[in-house]
């Protein structure tokens, strides 16, 4: 579990950094395309980590 994890961190962190302030669907989009499935990674849950990555925040922690 712990490497699906990474896995989800480090996905983020790429997606935060390549497009921090997009608007919220481009970043939507990008996550609904890269990031690996995972138990509780509903659509509610991918657009609030692309709302955080919208006005430039990295919610990955790394």
């Amino acid at each position: 579990m712990r490497e699906a994890d990474e896995a989800l961190f480090r996905t983020v962190h790429g997606i935060a950094g390549e497009l921090a302030g997009q608007p919220v669907h481009v970043v939507m989009d990008a996550l609904a395309r890269r990031l690996p499935k995972a138990p509780g990674l509903d659509t509610a849950e991918i657009r609030r980590i692309a709302e955080e990555i919208s006005v430039g925040r990295d919610p990955s922690g790394l």
